[in-house]
């Protein structure tokens, strides 16, 4: 595993193939205001029974949530709501 830290910002959770041991942290504003940071390799060592068996993982190499941090992670992923 690389030493080097990639950083993405996105507008929805995510795991790639091609994100896989790519020591990668993502930050993610959701459209509703709130906001989470995660570790890539960590979030899908975790989910990765679940993915390896989604359609979405095997036809499009990816998963995508626009709205919240899956259940089965959201132990590991802080989502931060936003203050009014």
């Amino acid at each position: 595993m690389s030493n080097t830290t990639n950083t993405i910002n996105s507008k929805r959770f995510v795991i790639r193939k091609s994100l896989i041991n790519k020591n990668t942290t993502i930050n993610v504003e959701f459209k509703n205001g709130k906001s989470c940071t995660y570790n890539h390799d960590e979030v899908y060592n975790i989910m990765k029974d679940t993915l390896t068996k989604l359609p979405c993982f095997i036809k499009y190499n990816s998963y995508t949530s626009s709205s919240n941090v899956p259940v089965s992670v959201r132990n590991i992923v802080e989502v931060i709501t936003p203050t009014v």
